[in-house]
């Protein structure tokens, strides 16, 4: 940036990609927020992002449709002898009929973010409003919580400051969730802490304090990136707790990850992986591939022209979604 007459700093950037993008000010090394822009947590801290109109967005655009809540909710784990949150998308006719219950989506955010981030940078209720009001998914409730468990050791260390930038040079890209430019250092993946916090603890709170069908065949779990990883690691060691699995820019389920098949096919509905173009999905299609020529309903997406950014998770939660519940 450039400091004009005026006193005004000034600053461009490179063409941007669509969809959103975290960005942040380096002032004398000092990372901060830009004060005149809403603030989003990702990369293990509260920053800036900007949104960059996407030419599908119309998939996730606010319209004149019935709207479902989205609701912050406190809920005490014993584990952890603390009030944690989570976030609930209840859908537009849930205050309707009292008698109606309803599916349960366990949808997981990436390293470095927290339970925010599908309601604000995943634009959760938007596209679930408008897949509902188009009659191409069936109404169901999704619970977002925090993957990072107080006390435990688990998901990505903190990144480290970047460098002051030199006068004139662009300042360092922000740490982006789990991936190329994301947080620094050998992630440490220990899920087994949040596994018994959403098993023992969040499923059966959700249970009982929403009108959901408490039963494994109307359960879903999926992730993206870290989240993608502990879903695949969760659902396979509780397959008698989730039958619609997705994964997002987070690996796949290979044949070799299966170690009952006949088991597998009978309690998995969908397997659904997906991911942006840009990134390194091969692996993941050709696992796809495998389960379904082993007779297991599995689908891969591919998001065009992204890589590991919101844009691709959420088109991959507007294609997950209609696969889920169904007869």
């Amino acid at each position: 940036m450039t400091k004009g007459d005026d006193g005004a700093w000034v600053g461009d950037t490179r063409p941007q990609d669509e969809g959103f993008h975290y960005y942040q000010i380096v002032v004398d090394g000092a990372q901060v927020p830009d004060p005149n822009s809403l603030y989003f947590y990702g990369a293990s801290r509260w920053g800036s992002g900007v949104e960059v109109p996407a030419h599908d967005q119309d998939f996730y655009a606010l319209k004149n449709v019935p709207h479902g809540q989205l609701r912050e909710t406190p809920f005490y784990s014993k584990r952890s002898d603390a009030v944690l949150r989570c976030f609930v998308y209840t859908p537009p006719d849930y205050e309707k009929n009292p008698s109606k219950r309803y599916p349960v989506l366990y949808l997981q955010h990436g390293g470095g973010e927290d339970e925010t981030g599908w309601g604000n940078q995943g634009k959760t209720g938007p596209i679930m409003d408008n897949l509902i009001a188009a009659g191409k998914t069936k109404p169901f409730i999704i619970v977002m919580a925090s993957s990072y468990v107080p006390g435990a050791q688990m998901g990505f260390p903190r990144p480290p400051a970047p460098a002051a930038a030199q006068p004139g040079a662009p300042a360092p890209a922000p740490a982006g969730p789990g991936g190329p430019g994301g947080p620094g250092g050998p992630p440490r993946f220990n899920f087994s802490a949040f596994e018994h916090v959403l098993v023992d603890e969040l499923i059966p709170f959700i249970d009982a304090n929403f009108r959901t069908q408490a039963d494994q065949g109307h359960r879903a779990m999926a992730g993206l990136s870290m989240g993608g990883m502990q879903t695949k690691q969760i659902t396979l060691a509780n397959l008698d707790k989730f039958s619609h699995i997705g994964i997002f820019s987070g690996g796949s389920i290979a044949h070799s990850d299966i170690s009952d098949m006949d088991s597998f096919k009978k309690n998995v509905k969908v397997v659904f992986v997906s991911y942006g173009s840009r990134e390194r999905g091969a692996t993941g299609k050709a696992n796809v591939e495998a389960l379904q020529q082993a007779g297991v309903k599995s689908v891969f997406y591919e998001s065009p022209e992204t890589a590991h950014e919101w844009l691709s998770w959420r088109r991959s939660l507007y294609q997950f979604a209609p696969l889920l519940f169904q007869d």
